[in-house]
């Protein structure tokens, strides 16, 4: 009897440690499970360079939101980005969506102005307004080559 008991003991310990290890890893590692809360909205952009998926998205420089998925639009030749919103956040159709760095090159990220001159956004629906990411590259190229004027 006293072997059983013991090994009872081991085995609700064994499961105690995973399944603080599985509270863990989905709390530190932003993992959702099932939609987490949020809705979806996209953005179309003419270009997305540096974009991925899980790059957090930020209004008013607070984190709302994650990039849930990048597609091609081959007819309209635009990138549309999905992201998934927080519930209760509010933005409205003439919102603008930028890409932006962390810092001069770190991790890109989505950053929303939330707009308030329209209606709001339904969930599903399309940010039309948006800025592609500037090129840095392309940027110090253009100086280098004398192609902007002081």
């Amino acid at each position: 009897m006293q072997k059983y008991s013991k090994e009872t003991a081991v085995g609700l310990f064994v499961l105690a440690g995973l399944s603080a290890i599985t509270y863990m890893t989905i709390k530190l590692g932003n993992v959702s499970i099932g939609n987490g809360g949020t809705y979806p909205i996209e953005a179309r952009f003419t270009t997305v360079t540096g974009l991925k998926v899980n790059s957090p998205v930020y209004l008013e420089g607070i984190e709302i939101g994650h990039v849930d998925k990048l597609s091609l639009d081959q007819e309209k030749q635009q990138a549309i980005v999905e992201l998934r919103i927080l519930k209760g956040t509010q933005i409205y159709d003439d919102a603008i969506a930028s890409i932006k760095t962390e810092g001069l090159i770190g991790d890109k990220y989505v950053s929303i102005d939330p707009g308030g001159g329209g209606k709001l956004l339904k969930p599903g629906g399309t940010i039309t307004d948006t800025q592609p990411p500037v090129d840095i590259t392309d940027l110090i190229g253009k100086y280098a080559f004398g192609s902007i004027k002081k």
